[in-house]
């Protein structure tokens, strides 16, 4: 295939660096050195993703006041609060001996690229130009100081919890999250769980995605709409690896697709990373070097989230006449006070001040009650950069070495499933967790000293397994903890739906001879094991006629006779153009849960469209004596009928009166925003009408408001293990995030029709594809090459 080529006079490389970029837009970096590879990624992750990177590190330091406006000098305060403050000789060795050397590497080529972006602006992302200003240096503790891009948020559970504690007792929280080990939550005695709605402002604030807004101020002033805030559901993920004596080739499969949020560019990136000593091929995060899911020829690895406990909130009384110190034991201790300067666009820098007290920062103080609040979390300990952990497992020989790499691995908590090319297979989940002795974290607790960490779990406490008898594992966030699990390892209470998980060992259970191709069509099933048990339940009360108990009666209402007749003969699978899943979850969403919502919590607890936990909804309506009492099966059948009436009268509304026009995809879309997609909206990537829900293998949830989608596999991955070259991939909408690139969003249509591109690894393969050369040469060296040519 006939490439184009570049060159690059690049100040910081020892030797040349070749990139060949294959047709689908994923880059193979060779070099002849680890320095030079690394230092190679950072220039080229910048090259395709540089504006992402950019806003990810001002959001993350905070300093997105600096160039966006005054109106951020608030999230930029929060999330200064959140930014790791502890030793850095702990913290760059807490990833492995080489990590500090192979991060530095890494952003001093951004930097080279930034430098490059000087001498060539025509190169520059447009967005730099959009708003006005341009990218900024990196340093070293850039990558590891940012952890406000965690994704452990227990503290909003326990807020939530203590709501309803304080209102009418801890039983009605398991609505909204039953406790697995089931238990009672921990009550601090004298803990007053009336907390002030806004404890959690400057959490969310430093946590959540960003929106820009109407005071972001580009210079040719043109008015922006604020986009809404985007509410999510909990982020899940899936993979699985299958032995050999259950593929048809007699090597393993390895399959992994994370869910996170969508976004124009995506979160992830797939790069090829191959030195001496090192060769790599996966995908991990632009701001990151190295990569965490892939393979290094030897050994495949994935992995999911594990809702591990590693947030606590602290109350504190403070003293009557110094709001600085509070209560610790039998004295009052100090806060750390902080002030830094707020850098701000067109103003003087503003000063800010940033308390912490010893278990974390300030969140908030109501100063009426004499309380403070403040967070302590596994963010804040050495180590816990999201993901870095990775750089210590990317050279292991085989599933053992890949087992002892784990355990250093802090955060987040992960579900690793791996396969190496001997044909072993396993599981193993790891994350350091709080010990908390005498207490749970489900509920927040004094910091008067009576409540402290005890150490950590770290893998060797988790469960995991080998080869197991029934050739796989999987995992899809469900619970994962075996009947004989020690009780007092309080890793965590609050699980997803394992309605996921279910469906993928079905599969996989009944696939004796499993392939690549199997484990596409499974990352992209859209069956909902959930969906089967309503409709079941909901066939039975209209069959025996529901709460009257006659058949005629049931058949006589026309509205929910008509939305059975829809219902009746669906196999469950929430396809884009299926009337039948349309309808369902309109009526779950929008309908049966709110008016649950409505029947079992206290008016204020909860929002109507609140997500709560769907499998222990399922299990109520299953056994609905326990949520209703003596009359429970006739209150339950109730809402049924009356919800399901009223959904089928909403979607004749949205779709219209013919039920076989209707689609679910017409309702729920999936929308790939860019951050400056409302000042030019070709940004933006969709609508694109999809199927699925958070209940379905290929997850889609959404807002149930306008049934946006929300979160789900951007990226999915299935590797045959051992003849690496037949492995595939996808990576929505596409590798470039500059608007400019054939590669911006040229794997969109793939991922939506549930399609993939080869994960090409060796050189031969790799050459046969690629579309464009770049080489990376010490500035000062000869080349018979065009030079300082644009690099899309």
């Amino acid at each position: 295939m006939d490439a184009e080529v570049s060159t690059f006079s690049v100040t910081g490389l020892e030797r040349p660096v070749d990139v060949l970029v294959d047709e689908w837009g994923i880059p193979h970096l060779y070099a002849e050195s680890e320095d030079d590879l690394f230092f190679a990624q950072g220039f080229n992750a910048a090259r395709d993703r540089l504006f992402q990177m950019d806003l990810w590190r001002r959001r993350g330091l905070g300093r997105l006041a600096e160039v966006l406006g005054p109106a951020y000098v608030e999230r930029d305060r929060a999330a200064r609060l959140f930014l790791y403050r502890g030793d850095m000789e702990r913290e760059w060795a807490a990833y492995g001996p080489d990590a500090r050397r192979i991060v530095t590497r890494f952003t001093e080529g951004i930097n080279a690229y930034v430098d490059w972006l000087a001498d060539h602006p025509e190169a520059m992302p447009p967005e730099f130009g959009m708003l006005g200003y341009r990218p900024a240096r990196w340093e070293p503790e850039d990558v590891v100081r940012i952890r406000s891009h965690g994704i452990a948020h227990n503290v909003r559970h326990e807020v939530a919890r203590a709501a309803t504690v304080a209102a009418v007792g801890w039983e009605r929280d398991l609505v909204r999250q039953r406790l697995r080990p089931h238990r009672e939550p921990h009550h601090a005695e004298g803990m007053d769980f009336r907390l002030p709605a806004e404890v959690l402002r400057v959490y969310d604030l430093a946590t959540q995605p960003l929106v820009l807004v109407e005071d972001t101020r580009p210079p040719l002033g043109v008015p922006l709409a604020v986009p809404p805030v985007d509410v999510r559901a909990g982020e899940g993920s899936n993979n699985w690896a299958v032995a050999p004596s259950r593929t048809a080739t007699g090597r393993p499969i390895l399959a992994s697709d994370p869910h996170r949020a969508f976004s124009t560019p995506s979160l992830r990136y797939i790069a090829h990373l191959s030195a001496p000593g090192l060769d790599v091929v996966g995908a991990g995060e632009p701001v990151l070097p190295g990569i965490c899911l892939g393979h290094n020829g030897r050994v495949a690895f994935g992995f999911t989230i594990v809702p591990v406990d590693v947030e606590d909130l602290y109350v504190y009384q403070l003293h009557p006449d110094d709001p600085t110190r509070y209560r610790y034991g039998d004295r009052w201790e100090a806060m750390r006070v902080l002030t830094e300067a707020v850098a701000v666009r067109g103003e003087e820098p503003r000063e800010v001040e940033l308390a912490f007290t010893r278990h974390g920062p300030v969140l908030h103080v109501d100063a009426d009650r004499g309380l403070a609040y403040a967070l302590r979390s596994m963010w804040f300990e050495p180590g816990t950069a999201p993901y870095l952990g990775s750089l210590r497992y990317l050279r292991a020989d085989d599933g053992g070495q890949f087992r002892a790499a784990l355990r250093e691995w802090r955060g987040p908590g992960e579900n690793h499933v791996y396969a190496d090319v001997t044909g072993q297979i396993g599981w193993q989940a790891a994350g350091w967790v709080p010990r908390r002795p005498g207490w749970d974290g489900l509920l927040p607790v004094p910091g008067d000293g009576r409540y402290e960490w005890d150490g950590f779990h770290t893998a060797d406490d988790f469960p995991g397994v080998v080869d197991p008898p029934r050739g796989f594992v999987a995992t899809a966030n469900q619970y994962i903890l075996p009947e004989e699990f020690p009780a007092d390892r309080k890793l965590c209470f609050e699980w997803p739906d394992d309605a996921r998980y279910r469906r993928i060992v079905q599969r996989l259970r009944s696939s004796e001879k499993h392939t690549l191709v199997d484990s596409m069509r499974l990352q992209t099933d859209v069956r909902s094991l959930a969906a089967e048990e309503l409709l079941r339940l909901l066939r039975e009360v209209t069959r025996r006629g529901g709460v009257d108990g006659t058949v005629e009666a049931a058949h006589a209402d026309r509205t929910v006779a008509a939305a059975m007749a829809v219902l009746d003969s669906w196999n469950a699978e929430l396809a884009a153009d299926s009337a039948a899943a349309a309808l369902f979850e309109v009526w779950v969403s929008r309908h049966l849960t709110p008016a649950l919502i409505h029947a079992l919590v206290p008016a204020g607890l909860l929002p109507p469209h609140a997500d709560i936990d769907r499998a222990g909804l399922r299990e109520g309506l299953r056994e609905p004596t326990r949520w209703f009492g003596p009359d429970g099966e006739e209150r339950r059948d109730r809402i049924l009928l009356d919800t399901l009436r009223s959904a089928y009268q909403e979607v004749e509304s949205l779709l219209g009166k013919d039920p076989s026009t209707w689609a679910w995809g017409d309702l729920h879309k999936n929308h790939q925003r860019h951050p400056l997609g409302f000042l030019d909206p070709a940004l933006d990537v969709g609508p694109l009408p999809v199927g699925g829900s958070a209940s379905t293998v290929n997850a889609a949830p959404y807002i149930r408001t306008d049934f946006a989608q929300t979160i789900g596999a951007s990226f999915r991955m299935v590797l045959d293990v051992g003849a690496w070259d037949n492995s595939v991939v996808i990576n929505t909408p596409g590798q470039s995030g500059d608007p400019r690139s054939p590669h911006y969003r040229d794997l969109v249509e793939l991922w939506r029709r549930g399609e993939y591109v080869p994960l090409l690894y060796s050189r031969a393969a790799v050459e046969r594809h690629t579309t464009t050369r770049l080489r990376l040469e010490p500035r000062g060296a000869t080349s018979n090459q065009p030079s300082g040519g644009q690099p899309r």
